[in-house]
């Protein structure tokens, strides 16, 4: 089945915050945000330079991809899939209308992706990313790794 889909717009900021409060647990990323916080800056992101696509099957959402245009290449900072609603193809069918329906064809395609996400990992490379760069760090002592 091929989703349907929208661009989001402000009123879909809250669902959006919550979806990305999801996907940082799911990630095992270390930002703290609250919902609220998250709330916010999704707001700022979407009057300014980002993108954010609501996916939608059988009348009801499943997820969202948020993303960046700049000359000659398009970010892809989040991509989230219902947690119900993951390992059954979802995440493959919204990439593709992506890649089909909302995205120019002819610009660069980046996504970051965290070390230790290796379900992330493998999603992206089955998409057809390939590995370009790793980004390094030594933290401080007071906060932990990862």
């Amino acid at each position: 089945m091929i989703p349907e889909w929208r661009l989001a717009g402000p009123t879909d900021a809250a669902t959006l915050a919550e979806w990305n409060h999801q996907l940082i647990r799911d990630e095992g990323h270390r930002n703290p945000m609250t919902v609220a916080e998250l709330e916010t800056r999704m707001r700022g992101w979407l009057a300014a330079e980002y993108t954010a696509v609501v996916f939608s099957e059988d009348g009801g959402p499943v997820g969202y991809a948020l993303f960046r245009s700049q000359p000659g290449e398009l970010y892809l900072r989040q991509f989230f899939v219902r947690r119900d609603r993951r390992r059954v193809g979802i995440g493959r069918a919204c990439f593709h209308v992506l890649r089909e329906q909302v995205w120019p064809r002819d610009v660069r395609l980046t996504v970051d992706v965290l070390c230790q996400n290796a379900g992330g990992v493998a999603f992206w490379r089955s998409m057809g990313y390939s590995d370009y760069c790793l980004s390094l760090e030594i933290m401080p002592p007071s906060l932990p790794p990862g």
